[in-house]
């Protein structure tokens, strides 16, 4: 019999998911334990580890996608997946940065199944807290030790202030009836390519990769990222509540201009036209015309495009793996979540 060390058949991505969960978590939540006590609860309660009398709760934490790819990212390149757990940990507490302002700004009132953070304290508790985790991250970053730990709090830095200007372009786009495709995907590379693709390259960088490596690993989380990105706007408007956490159409709602939307916006078609014109219609859109505006999307072939542009991005993201020639296992692992990650609608 091999023994578990030895073992190097590819465990499923549910498998690989509770692997992470199971070395992350618990230095996520020790990082999490040394804010002060007002964050803390905060970022409890956002997490998922308590109610919001600080009780626990077995409530759904998230799906902890960049955790995991900074993991296999390290292994990939021959490292242990341990010398990347502050990579880890830093990219999570970033997402978690970003998730919490973004409810604030998009006015989104459920965050996993139950009430946003800032639904529950107040808006000035659950921005205040996004602040503390983001300072946490590069505090993880710094206090790790590592020899690359300067130049991962680089790149890091570099990634947020990516995002930030990610998240401004995009809520400019409300406000706008002329954006472009083009101008939605480079949007899209900041706020949430970037993210994925900085997960990998330190994980990559802890786990001792060189510089080709650690590039040719974040190429991939780049591209996973764009790709993440299509399904997640499909998500958001033919979506199913009991797995996205949030109504049916919300996307809609809410007059995003996400990927579909902004392919059918600028078909040129007459399902097009007739969804611009109900777009910019004042007023919240009405169940009817939100399920009317979603078939006007479909129509205008803003579904395939994203569908299609999926597959292509996730083509490219396993070329990019494939040609480092990584570690077997953790390849075939990040091959398998990137997947599973890609068409987690089917």
């Amino acid at each position: 019999m091999v023994p578990p060390e030895a073992d190097t058949r590819a465990r499923p991505p549910h498998e690989v998911a509770a692997w992470s969960r199971a070395v992350v978590g618990p230095a996520l939540r020790a990082a999490v334990d040394d804010l002060p006590t007002s964050t803390r609860h905060v970022a409890g309660y956002h997490l998922g580890w308590w109610d919001e009398h600080g009780e626990p709760t077995d409530a759904a934490g998230g799906k902890a996608i960049r955790p995991v790819l900074a993991q296999l990212a390290a292994e990939a390149v021959g490292g242990e997946a341990g010398a990347a757990t502050p990579a880890a940990v830093a990219v999570e507490l970033v997402h978690n940065f970003t998730l919490l302002h973004d409810d604030v700004l998009d006015g989104d009132r459920t965050r996993r199944h139950r009430p946003a953070a800032w639904h529950v304290f107040g808006v000035g508790a659950a921005v205040l807290t996004g602040d503390a985790l983001l300072a946490l991250a590069f505090d993880v970053l710094a206090d790790s030790g590592h020899p690359e730990a300067l130049t991962a709090v680089r790149r890091l830095n570099a990634t947020v202030q990516g995002l930030v200007e990610g998240e401004h372009t995009d809520l400019a786009f409300e406000r706008r009836h002329d954006v472009g495709v083009a101008e939605c995907l480079a949007m899209v590379e900041r706020k949430t390519a970037g993210l994925l693709a900085t997960a990998c390259a330190l994980g990559a960088l802890f786990g001792g990769g060189d510089p080709t490596r650690v590039a040719g690993l974040r190429m991939f989380g780049h591209r996973l990222g764009m790709a993440f990105q299509h399904v997640d706007d499909l998500l958001g408007i033919w979506g199913e509540p009991a797995v996205t956490g949030k109504p049916v159409h919300a996307d809609l709602l809410a007059r995003k201009k996400s990927l579909p939307v902004v392919a059918a916006l600028a078909s040129g078609t007459p399902a097009g036209r007739e969804f611009a014109e109900l777009y910019r219609q004042d007023g919240p859109l009405t169940p009817t015309e939100q399920a009317r505006a979603a078939e006007l999307v479909e129509a205008a072939g803003g579904r395939a495009w994203s569908e299609r542009q999926a597959e292509r991005l996730l083509a490219e993201a396993l070329r990019a793996l494939d040609s480092l020639h990584p570690a077997p296992r953790a390849g075939a692992e990040l091959a398998a979540l990137a997947e599973a990650i890609v068409r987690r609608d089917r």
